[in-house]
């Protein structure tokens, strides 16, 4: 089945707060209406096509960890957006409205963001890879000598970085990051992003999936830190299929990294515009985000 994918939204009468990478935010007076779009953004640059269903999946995804860390860490989620009717802001959305925003959207809390991105590796790959060659080291941790690429750490590693509104993130200590947003949050969003980490590795390698590493966000909302944002989706961390894994080369996975070995086959200098992915790419990747919402969830989407 041919779905044409969603690039931008607007729905009448109701504010948009920003326009991200991804997602849509709408001000909803006490909450926010946080849409996901098929946007795909590769080294920082949004690609012109989009790919299908690729806005369902994260959200679906998201709902589905939200629901499983419930009782570990308290999230932002207070609905799907399918619950138009007890939003009054939404109440008059036209039949094509809700349509777009079917399976893509969620109600959410208004929380404060912290101000860095709280990224867990389980796995050496990545801008850690990287690091690791040049000085055995990842955001100033330590690791042991002769480790291959992809190689499984001794254990997780908590390795913040900062948020830059344009461009690239950069990997920062922790001693930076709680310099950015005081000890006490950085040492809760540490431990809460491990704890998470840990729970959501062991949970997929039973699906046949490794986490390799990924992103969490955080907010604060009545002085409580909580999880916001999406959680452990294909575009937030490194899926990789467990059994194709082989350490000492780059993994096979269920995220935009097949789109990215594409463009590296390109002469592109990865600034805007970016180049139109071929329909087959586009659709590869789609097939390869529902195939990770499948095995995660043991449900079809």
């Amino acid at each position: 089945m041919n779905v044409e994918p969603l690039l931008q939204l607007e729905l009448p009468g109701v504010r948009k707060l920003k326009s991200g990478k991804v997602r849509e935010m709408f001000d909803l007076g006490d909450r926010l209406l946080m849409v996901a779009t098929d946007r795909l953004s590769a080294f920082d640059v949004i690609l012109p096509n989009g790919v299908p269903r690729k806005g369902e999946v994260l959200t679906q995804i998201s709902f589905f960890w939200f629901d499983r860390f419930a009782s570990l860490v308290p999230n932002h989620l207070l609905a799907g957006a399918n619950d138009f009717t007890r939003v009054p802001a939404l109440a008059g959305l036209s039949a094509a409205s809700r349509a777009a925003l079917k399976g893509r959207s969620m109600i959410v809390k208004k929380a404060q963001p912290l101000a860095i991105e709280c990224v867990v590796r389980g796995y050496l790959a990545g801008s850690g890879w990287k690091e690791y060659q040049k000085s055995r080291t990842v955001c100033g941790i330590a690791l042991p000598a002769g480790l291959q690429e992809s190689a499984e750490l001794p254990e997780p590693i908590f390795t913040p970085a900062t948020k830059a509104e344009t461009g690239h993130d950069e990997n920062i200590s922790f001693e930076q990051a709680a310099r950015i947003v005081g000890g006490d949050l950085a040492r809760q969003a540490r431990d809460a992003s491990l704890r998470l980490y840990t729970d959501a590795r062991a949970y997929a390698r039973q699906r046949g999936i490794i986490i390799a590493d990924t992103k969490f966000e955080f907010g604060r909302c009545d002085g409580k830190l909580i999880l916001i944002d999406e959680v452990l989706t294909p575009d937030s961390s490194r899926f990789w299929p467990a059994d194709q894994y082989a350490p000492g080369r780059s993994q096979p996975s269920f995220d935009k990294q097949f789109v990215r070995d594409y463009l590296e086959t390109l002469d592109w200098n990865k600034t805007p515009p970016g180049p139109v992915l071929p329909a087959e790419v586009a659709a590869k990747t789609s097939v390869k985000y529902l195939e990770a919402y499948e095995r995660l969830t043991g449900q079809k989407l």
